[in-house]
């Protein structure tokens, strides 16, 4: 990438995305940022924290928030959720909702029109998933989202998992975005320790490879980080909420626990560059989304 030119005609600014639960923000946010820096699964409500993501090109830094999906909360966790989507938005520049396609009704519903309507910031929304949908479905969808928003609201039909469109949606977030300044160096991805993702990779697999609501009653601390042996050591506790919990995590002698450990490692290295040994340690703490501190010790505070 060439030097940007930072004088008088170079935008930058924080991008927010928002929308319902399971629309495909984390895919599209990986895919404009060009990094895979937040978790994805297929289960709703992924996305706990406020993810940043820097792009800079020679016109413009925008700096990205993945948000967790807009609902309706029901114990504090998901409150301290909603209230980090909430404050994302009070302080960005541009906002970028995301409905999918497959799914238009639920996802373009009265609480995201709603999101829509209440800002005052330029708002571009992303149709998404349109390679799920024909030519006719995009078209009417289209002409739905017009018909119920104000005028001067851009719609970009795209596929975050295929790439469709997505030059197109990056151009129109970059005319969107004020001028000013490079707020953070031109190479810097993101402001987010290394610990943060290694937490938020051993959660991955967790959503991966736990059934039912399991993953939604889990944290994941990482406890200790050394990079001073050939290997970066990492102790990280699984955190959950009954003993009934801690046995179906390990499982029958500790193969369920050991798979994670496996696979979440391997996620671990690549992002790393680094071999790693990762020691995963189960622990209960009981309801702990429904209590203050132990959210706050958990690094689930809203800003």
């Amino acid at each position: 990438m060439d030097m940007p030119d930072t004088g008088k005609n170079f935008r930058s600014g924080y991008i927010v995305l928002a929308g319902k639960p399971n629309v495909g923000k984390s895919t599209l946010f990986n895919a404009i940022v060009g990094e895979r820096l937040s978790i994805v699964s297929h289960r709703p409500q992924t996305t706990r924290n406020n993810i940043m993501g820097i792009l800079t090109t020679d016109k413009a830094q925008m700096i990205f928030q993945d948000t967790p999906g807009l609902l309706e909360p029901h114990y504090r966790l998901q409150e301290m959720m909603l209230k980090s989507v909430r404050s994302a938005v009070a302080n960005a520049d541009v906002l970028l909702g995301i409905v999918d396609i497959s799914d238009f009704e639920a996802s373009f519903d009265e609480a995201f029109r709603q999101t829509l309507h209440a800002t005052r910031l330029p708002c571009i929304v992303a149709l998404n998933k349109i390679d799920l949908a024909g030519a006719d479905l995009i078209e009417s969808s289209v002409a739905a989202i017009k018909s119920s928003t104000h005028e001067s609201l851009q719609i970009v039909p795209v596929s975050a998992s295929e790439g469709k469109n997505l030059s197109q949606l990056q151009n129109n977030l970059c005319d969107a975005l004020p001028y000013g300044p490079l707020y953070y160096p031109e190479d810097m991805l993101t402001e987010h320790p290394e610990r943060f993702f290694v937490a938020e990779l051993v959660r991955e697999e967790i959503f991966i490879r736990l059934r039912q609501e399991l993953p939604y009653a889990i944290a994941v601390k990482v406890e200790e980080f050394r990079e001073d042996k050939a290997k970066t050591y990492i102790r990280a506790d699984i955190i959950v909420e009954r003993n009934s919990q801690k046995g179906i995590v390990i499982g029958s002698g500790g193969k369920t626990l050991r798979t994670i450990g496996r696979n979440a490692r391997i996620k671990i290295e690549s992002f790393l560059a680094n071999p790693v040994y990762l020691d995963l340690h189960v622990k209960v703490s009981e309801n702990w989304r429904k209590k203050e501190t132990a959210l706050k010790g958990l690094g689930y505070e809203a800003s």
